[in-house]
């Protein structure tokens, strides 16, 4: 008991959010925040496309090994990559156990390890990218990119916007517990206390939705009063919004070492 009350304790909503805020506000001192975002995000493109074609499971392994390696060099926080290992876990582990109903055995393992290089090639990648690079400067790859502007800088705002929706939640939430009474007794395993706070999820919806479009609709109105729809728009606006974006030595020395690699694995492979 003592251990799951341990574990209960590790999740709290304090640790939750304090992971998020700096996944999205502390990539600033990450080692891929200093390349140029174009770059990093066709980077990205390729890791979460071509490895739905491969069938080594030696390319799909080194490739998973070079995301690792870029995943630290992000300096991605603990709970994103728990996150990840859950999900993944979760996925594989339930398709091996329902195979196993419809006639499988251990050799159904060996296509399931390199779904699983897959998922983890393309979800590395990801969270490299977006936890290595800031909002802003995601949204300003993008929109380099001939992307739409209008969806730039929603990703960008959905982006920065998550954590104080998880501060909203955190807040009705605890307004919920003031109000309520939890079990007296925890129950096996602490049974209780999970289903009383998932009933607490399920309250906490609506009034996390009206918060969120009453957030919006601020942002919204501000936003217009500054003329940013009109801005947004204008080419000498844009202009000078992306001035600041350069390719550098290091974005090349990156961009070839990564070809170079990605060579030699397909070779070997």
């Amino acid at each position: 008991m003592e251990l799951v009350r341990n574990w209960f304790s590790k999740f709290s909503l304090d640790r939750i959010q304090l992971e998020l805020m700096n996944t999205a506000y502390g990539s600033g001192h990450a080692s891929l925040s200093r390349l140029d975002p174009r770059g990093l995000l066709i980077w990205y493109l390729f890791f979460a496309i071509v490895p739905w074609f491969v069938n080594s499971l030696t390319v799909l392994a080194g490739m998973c090994l070079f995301m690792i390696v870029t995943t630290i060099l992000s300096r991605v926080t603990p709970f994103i990559i728990l996150v990840l290992c859950l999900g993944l876990i979760g996925q594989v582990g339930w398709l091996f156990i329902i195979s196993l109903f419809f006639g499988g055995d251990i050799s159904s393992a060996l296509p399931l390890l390199k779904l699983t290089l897959k998922l983890s090639v393309v979800s590395l990648a990801s969270i490299t990218v977006f936890s290595g690079l800031d909002p802003e400067k995601i949204s300003d790859g993008l929109l380099a990119l001939g992307i739409p502007a209008a969806f730039s800088f929603s990703l960008s705002y959905g982006y920065r916007i998550l954590p104080v929706l998880f501060e909203e939640f955190r807040n009705v939430l605890l307004s919920y517990r003031l109000r309520g009474k939890a079990p007296s007794r925890p129950g096996l395993l602490h049974w209780r206390i999970g289903v009383y706070y998932l009933k607490l999820l399920v309250y906490a919806f609506f009034p996390l939705m009206l918060a969120t479009a009453k957030r919006s609709r601020t942002t919204v109105e501000a936003l217009e009063t500054r003329g940013f729809s009109y801005g947004l728009n204008h080419p000498v606006a844009k202009k000078l919004k992306l001035s600041h974006l350069r390719f550098q030595m290091r974005d090349i020395l990156f961009l070839t070492g990564s070809a170079a690699y990605l060579t030699l694995l397909f070779w070997i492979g």
